[in-house]
């Protein structure tokens, strides 16, 4: 009765060791697990796990254990193990059956061997070699094959010494043992087979969103970059919140799960933009297109330069006596035709807010100058489409081409909640969707107040302008140094752009400082007085 009492309670271990079996995301966690779940079960001294190599022709140590010696390599030890893997075949070519692990894998069998000193047809030289030098004594090995549902052998489980539940005495594996290991070794088969697809899914699914990244990346030489470092620096904040244990953030946590969602939305944030124009993202001056037609205007001015000049000299022809108040008139129209000249090419740039009395002087250009084209036709030295472009108050972008830009974030949006994601990557769209957004709703494309947002979409936000803001490859602006885009940053606190609670975490565990460190130039990391940072809270607001 006891021995059907120990085989019952075997066999719900067995159960219980599958179902945890197939929850293990870690492959090397799995590997560890089944191991000691075969130790169990048998009631084992000892075991070795391999696993088959790529080429499928090694079994390659991975875990090994022995109680009675204290030996624990592989796995969470942190041990490695010194054996070079067992060849599957011999250097000619034939199969390699001294080797009891190599002859279970090639003939898919299992190997009971009740006394490893007294088995035939297996070379055990080595085994008795250890037992030399440590004192033990292998006796009984049993060596189960794993293979997966095509068959075929993706690792072998070996254990040695079965002891006496009662006695702990070494005996022989028994026929119960066997069915109980090989039950296991398929159940662990199939959850490490299962791991391993999954695991390369997901591979493949990150390496498709490099992918699209690199594109969107490679599409501008201005935004390259952007992709990847939102996604480090999101992570970053993401834990340093993760980290707070008092304020009014202390509940938020991250499970490994969340961490991998939050990873792929940051990935995926801008996956928008490539439906956006290069000529739009690339805009580093007001009049850039194709081209900058800066150079279109100034060969205009030239032109007028010529005609003062035509008209000069045939005024001159006309009335010689009056030579002296021409030359001098001409001087006067061409100083301030330079200076006007001058004025464009500086608005042009774009990097300091336009003043009103900036934006009056482009319009009174394009009414006071014109050329005459080569038909003798008189055109004026600004199109109106100039005008509008050279008007912009601040930036480079006129506000259809604004649209434009944050059109991307619809476009993301749409992409993404068109994808049939799984269960624990549904909120990828909100996630990456709400980086434009505003905690005062004045945000877009949606208009989300904060209240309306996850805390890792109002993360996201800080990462995506603190990246912009401290970027070196920006056509329109210089890169910021730290006090800089803090100052900035804390305005957004105060004016209800960015979470006032995520802005002192990132300030207080000091986010920006490890993000600089990795990305931004030694010139740009300069000291920062954090008394002198608008709005900033350098203790944590109690929870309500």
């Amino acid at each position: 009765m006891d021995k059907l009492d120990d085989l019952l309670r075997r066999l719900e271990d067995l159960n219980e060791i599958g179902a945890a079996l197939s929850n293990e995301r870690n492959i090397e966690a799995l590997l560890e697990k089944i191991l000691l779940a075969a130790k169990a079960i048998t009631h084992a001294d000892g075991g070795t796990l391999y696993r088959t190599d790529e080429a499928g022709g090694h079994l390659r140590f991975e875990i090994m254990r022995t109680d009675s010696l204290g030996i624990a390599m592989g796995g969470s030890s942190g041990r490695p193990i010194p054996f070079a893997p067992l060849p599957l075949h011999r250097d000619d070519g034939t199969p390699n059956l001294s080797m009891v692990a190599a002859y279970s894998a090639l003939n898919r069998c299992t190997v009971n061997i009740a006394d490893a000193y007294a088995a035939e047809g297996f070379d055990f030289s080595g085994t008795r070699d250890f037992d030399a030098r440590t004192g033990y004594r292998s006796t009984s090995f049993l060596t189960v094959p794993m293979m997966n549902h095509e068959g075929a052998v993706i690792g072998v489980l070996q254990l040695i010494n079965a002891l006496h539940p009662v006695t702990g005495e070494v005996g022989v594996f028994s026929g119960s043992d066997r069915k109980l290991a090989e039950s296991l070794a398929s159940q662990a088969a199939i959850a490490l087979t299962n791991r391993h697809l999954v695991s390369q899914l997901e591979q493949l699914f990150e390496s498709f969103i490099t992918l699209i990244n690199n594109a969107i990346d490679e599409k501008s030489p201005y935004t390259g970059g952007h992709c990847q470092r939102v996604p480090t620096l999101t992570m970053m904040l993401a834990e340093a919140v993760n980290d707070t244990r008092d304020g009014p953030l202390a509940d938020f946590t991250m499970s490994d799960a969340d961490r991998y969602e939050l990873k792929i939305a940051g990935l995926l944030h801008d996956c928008g933009k490539v439906t956006t124009p290069v000529h739009v993202v690339d805009k580093a001056t007001k009049l850039q297109t194709i081209f900058d037609r800066i150079e279109l205007i100034d060969t205009r001015f030239g032109l007028i330069r010529r005609d003062i000049e035509i008209d000069t000299l045939r005024a001159c022809a006309a009335e010689p006596g009056r030579r002296a108040d021409f030359e001098s008139a001409a001087a006067a129209r061409m100083q301030a035709l330079d200076a006007d000249r001058l004025f464009l090419r500086q608005a042009n740039i774009g990097s300091e807010r336009m003043s009103d009395g900036d934006v009056a002087r482009v319009q009174a250009i394009a009414a006071r100058w014109s050329w005459t084209d080569s038909s003798g036709r008189t055109q004026p030295c600004l199109s109106a489409d100039e005008v509008d472009n050279l008007t912009i108050r601040a930036g480079t972008l006129t506000a259809a081409e604004r649209e434009i830009i944050n059109y991307h974030i619809v476009s993301t949006i749409r992409m993404l909640e068109a994808l049939p994601w799984p269960r624990h990557l549904t909120n990828v769209p909100e996630y990456a969707g709400g980086h434009h957004e505003r905690m005062d709703g004045k945000g877009y494309p949606r208009g989300l107040t904060r209240e309306e947002m996850s805390v890792q979409a109002r993360v996201m936000g800080i990462a995506d302008i603190f990246e912009a803001l401290t970027a070196k490859d920006r056509p329109y602006k210089k890169p910021m140094k730290l006090s800089e885009a803090l100052h900035i940053l804390g305005k957004f606190r105060l004016n209800g752009h960015i979470d006032p609670d995520l802005f002192d975490v990132f300030v207080r565990k000091q986010v920006y400082l490890r993000y600089a460190e990795l990305f931004l130039d030694p010139e740009q990391i300069d000291a920062v007085d954090l008394d002198a940072i608008p709005g900033y809270n350098p203790a944590p607001t109690p929870a309500n």
